[in-house]
């Protein structure tokens, strides 16, 4: 369900006529040109999608005499349409209003061109309706790449996360991440409104990173690539020295790559984030540092046999 107040402030629309309901039954971001409609044809009608009235659906009821206009459109309007909207900032027929008040359906109104604003409201419902949860952690953008720490309150999340800011990198959110599933692939981390930009820091307070670096040092939303778990180092433990055996985490479904870094005094872990982040993207790339050691041993290996 999606607040119809928000669905009209996103995507600034005009509101001909709001019917009764508050919220828009949507469960796809798939859009319905209802030409074949229009012409009495409703075997496989998507009611269920958003309804887009364009030029060419807008000119073929002009066209038609207002008695017919009228019938075709109180068939079009007696099904269970969650909203529809007229794009091109058209003139909207009296009949189309009628039917819309009769049946309380939602009438909206774009300045956008059908084929831009249908992209637009697709992105923006397929956003809203993607599934979400939220994470304690910190998400922040370090060359590009899109990572989040996590670990124990008190273990130096937020400062670390300080310290990449302040080396030019920018912060999504602290504390609280609110991470959408776009797809089987791809997770989407952002703050809440209300915590967007802030940052806690043990001993300072609260700051405001926006306005503390200026607007280059923080971003709305990033893809989380890779998580970086941050803990406290125990000596009773092996950690990763080579980096031959990847690590996953799953967030919603999606495997993401997972860096533990133990975390103890003089450990400067900005630099390690911002080389997880590096190699991470010459991994994208296809270059794999480990492996590339494995086969020079190799190589020697065999020589000197």
């Amino acid at each position: 369900m999606i607040p119809l107040m928000e669905f009209i402030k996103a995507l600034d629309l005009e509101p001909l006529e709001l019917g009764e309901q508050t919220e828009l039954n949507l469960e796809t971001s798939d859009v319905n040109r209802p030409g074949l409609q229009l012409c009495g044809f409703f075997d496989y009608f998507a009611a269920d999608r958003l309804q887009v009235i364009g030029k060419a659906e807008m000119e073929y009821l002009v066209s038609l005499e207002p008695k017919v206009r009228g019938e075709r459109l109180e068939a079009y309007m007696a099904h269970p349409l969650p909203v529809v909207v007229i794009c091109r900032n058209m003139e909207c027929p009296p009949e189309l209003l009628e039917a819309a008040r009769r049946h309380k359906i939602p009438l909206l109104r774009s300045r956008l061109v059908t084929t831009r604003f249908s992209l637009q409201a697709s992105t923006y419902i397929s956003n809203c309706l993607a599934p979400h949860i939220t994470r304690h952690g910190v998400l922040i953008d370090v060359f590009g790449v899109g990572v989040m720490l996590t670990g124990e309150s008190g273990v130096g999340k937020s400062e670390a996360a300080l310290e990449l800011v302040k080396r030019g990198h920018r912060l999504v959110a602290d504390d609280v991440v609110d991470i959408r599933k776009v797809n089987d692939r791809r997770l989407v981390g952002e703050a809440p409104e209300v915590l967007r930009h802030f940052m806690e820091i043990r001993g300072v307070g609260i700051i405001n990173v926006k306005n503390m670096y200026g607007v280059g040092a923080v971003i709305n939303s990033k893809t989380i690539d890779i998580v970086c778990h941050m803990e406290l180092w125990d000596d009773k433990k092996e950690y990763d020295r080579l980096g031959f055996n990847e690590e996953f985490t799953a967030i919603l479904g999606v495997k993401v790559p997972l860096l533990v870094l133990p975390v103890r005094p003089g450990r400067n872990l900005a630099i390690v984030i911002e080389v997880a982040a590096s190699n991470f993207r010459l991994k994208a790339m296809g270059y794999h540092g480990a492996r590339e050691l494995n086969e020079r041993l190799q190589q020697q290996a065999q020589q000197n046999s």
